[in-house]
């Protein structure tokens, strides 16, 4: 039997998890998920996932930091990061920067509400 690929959804919003979950599974995908970017960086190291879909706005660490620690560890740099953000039209209401934003490392990035289709299309892009 072969193995299904695995997608690390990292979001601190549980129905948003939820939602990725629900347009992912029927896919064939299997999901791990973390809670935050700490939790995610560290759960890409155990279970080696096939991408990664990072949202930016989490507590204990951003998908900003996450992602800059991902793609600078040598073992996990070439798992595509598929970012999650709903800062980009509220950029000038939060704490974070635009330079932040235009240096990540991400291979694609989709805008919060999350479009389940797009979502499905974007991810078999990046694998």
């Amino acid at each position: 039997m072969e193995k299904k690929p695995r997608i690390l959804v990292v979001d601190d919003d549980p129905d948003e998890i939820e939602l990725i979950k629900l347009a992912l599974e029927g896919e064939g995908y299997e999901i791990l998920v973390a809670y935050n970017g700490k939790e995610g960086v560290e759960r890409a190291k155990k279970d080696r996932p096939r991408a990664i879909i990072l949202d930016i706005m989490m507590p204990v660490k951003d998908g900003f930091v996450a992602c800059k620690e991902l793609k600078a560890d040598p073992e996990l740099k070439k798992i595509p990061v598929l970012v999650l953000t709903a800062i980009g039209d509220k950029l000038t209401q939060s704490n974070y920067a635009l330079s932040q934003g235009l240096d990540l490392e991400s291979e694609d990035y989709i805008a919060k509400p999350v479009d389940p289709e797009v979502l499905r299309n974007r991810l078999k892009e990046l694998l």
